[in-house]
């Protein structure tokens, strides 16, 4: 149900390549789902990069579906879980017009702008 979002977000919407979005971490990364009924509208991983802190990756919400907290519903799911891994701080990779979302959500950027997948953007993270 994740890739399903994933595939219409990243793949079909911003142009990403599909190898490239579905990659090996995906078989050992914690996913998150937000559903409406029988269909994931939302979606999100998580994996522990080390022991104390974890990546948060590939947040994505169907375009219909946005603009109503669903994201910020995702993070929030995402911190409680980290915290119950005792993880002590989530590093993400955020698009760089996705930063003030992640800014009012207390992320940092901590890098200057990259691409990835021909998308620009920034490393950011949090201490939970």
């Amino acid at each position: 149900m994740a890739f399903s979002v994933r595939k219409k977000v990243f793949v079909e919407e911003q142009g990403v390549p599909e190898h490239v979005e579905l990659d090996e971490h995906d078989n050992t990364s914690i996913h998150f789902i937000v559903k409406e009924e029988d269909q994931a509208i939302g979606a999100a991983r998580l994996r522990k990069i080390e022991d104390t802190i974890g990546k948060v990756e590939r947040v994505c919400v169907l375009e219909q579906y946005r603009g109503k907290n669903l994201g910020l519903l995702i993070m929030q799911k995402i911190e409680e879980y980290a915290k119950e891994l005792d993880v002590k701080k989530l590093k993400l990779n955020a698009q760089s017009y996705a930063i003030p979302f992640y800014e009012k959500l207390h992320y940092t950027v901590t890098s200057p702008e990259f691409l990835d997948a021909g998308i620009p953007h920034r490393a950011m993270e949090k201490v939970i």
